[in-house]
């Protein structure tokens, strides 16, 4: 098998793939996240093993880069960071196994066989998501509301695809500022109210009706039927 190593502490690295070699694997070793990132969105590769605590993008964020890339490739991720809570966090960012340091080779060993024996993924068939009148083509990058085409920014886009991942759901501001910001805590900031303001006036740009609705003292969320009337009345606007 093809094996990429993103691990910055040279000797687990060194320890790693020479055991993986000796096994008689390929093994590609990037020292920190961001020529991880960029070898695992690029190359083919069969399992993935990656650090959690990496300088540039940090393991759980080469995780969703991935699985937002529709690449399914089996990732294992190895930390210090060994409690349930973080295990949990690191399995719902969409990695497969997850492996707390100091550990034997021969568990590390045991581990990847175990993934390369599961079944392969079938396709990603989700390309595109579609919340009443807003679209997101998610290979394109692109989101239209009817047929207006929605200049976003980067973060604009993040908040957007969460929102229509749970129409109609009430999402508080701390929900949103761990899975668009990727903030674990309160910076006691405004920075939510901001950028749902902002995509709330592109959204609502050219007379379109109402999309997202503010439940004061709860949070937002997006009109499950936007654009159509269907939606439930608005609060606290």
């Amino acid at each position: 098998m093809r094996i990429l190593v993103i691990e910055d502490d040279r000797s687990t690295a060194d320890y790693i793939a020479k055991g993986l070699g000796e096994e008689g694997h390929v093994v590609d070793i990037a020292r920190d996240g961001k020529d991880g990132l960029f070898l695992a969105l690029n190359e083919p590769f069969d399992i993935i093993v990656t650090d959690r605590m990496l300088p540039g993008p940090d393991g759980l964020s080469i995780v969703r880069a991935l699985r937002a890339s529709s690449i399914a490739t089996p990732v294992l991720v190895l930390t210090a960071l060994g409690d349930v809570d973080r295990k949990v966090e690191g399995l719902e960012a969409g990695a497969d196994d997850y492996l707390a340091k100091p550990f034997a080779f021969a568990e590390l060993r045991a581990r990847i066989r175990a993934l390369a024996r599961r079944p392969a993924a079938p396709p990603a068939a989700q390309t595109e998501l579609v919340v009443g009148d807003i679209r997101m083509d998610l290979l394109q990058r692109t989101a239209w509301r009817g047929s207006r085409k929605l200049d976003l920014l980067p973060t604009e886009w993040r908040l957007l695809e969460y929102m229509m991942r749970h129409p109609g759901q009430v999402l508080t501001r701390t929900m949103l500022l761990e899975k668009v910001w990727d903030f674990s805590f309160d910076p006691t900031t405004n920075v939510v109210d901001v950028h749902v303001s902002r995509l709330r006036r592109k959204l609502e740009a050219e007379g379109d009706g109402p999309a997202i609705r503010t439940l004061r003292g709860a949070g937002y969320a997006l009109d499950p039927s936007p654009g159509t009337g269907a939606g439930p009345a608005s609060k606290g606007e």
